[in-house]
């Protein structure tokens, strides 16, 4: 197998971590976050394992957008609110009236990020690729100087 990386940046958002009841993570903060994936698979025709400008002429789409327009869409001055916070009603309202966009996922933080990223572009790369490239890993970078990893054993 050959594996190839690819970093997708330029992106702002924020984002609180409401269970960190112990420290500032608490409160809404904002990072300029960048996430770096790694494709592992056989070389097609052109000895590539991944064709690093694909997300823009991809026919498989997430949630119905081209990957990189979900990319923006998701993470490009957005407000990340996981769907168990409690505030989560008073994001919504602020996202009703247009003074922010609000993005629900399950849960929020860099380890969490990673591990949905993970899934969202396993499942496309597997797609568009009729299984020959899977994702191997997905490292969420918070402002360059915090990362964390998701990856998932493969059989």
């Amino acid at each position: 197998m050959f594996q190839s990386t690819k970093i997708f940046d330029g992106f702002s958002c924020c984002f609180r971590q409401w269970k960190a009841s112990t420290t500032h993570c608490r409160f809404l903060h904002g990072y300029g976050v960048s996430f770096k994936v790694t494709f592992e698979g056989k070389l097609d025709d052109r000895n590539w394992v991944w064709d690093f400008g694909g997300m823009k002429r991809a026919k498989t789409l997430i949630n119905g957008m081209q990957p990189k327009a979900w990319m923006d869409h998701m993470f490009d001055h957005t407000v990340i609110i996981a769907d168990d916070d409690p505030e989560l009603n008073s994001f919504l309202l602020m996202d009703e009236a247009k003074v922010i966009q609000v993005r629900i996922v399950p849960a929020t933080g860099a380890e969490k990020f990673a591990e949905f990223i993970f899934h969202k572009l396993n499942n496309f790369v597997k797609d568009e690729t009729n299984e020959r490239v899977q994702v191997r890993s997905v490292e969420f970078m918070e402002h360059g100087k915090n990362t964390a990893i998701y990856s998932e054993k493969y059989v």
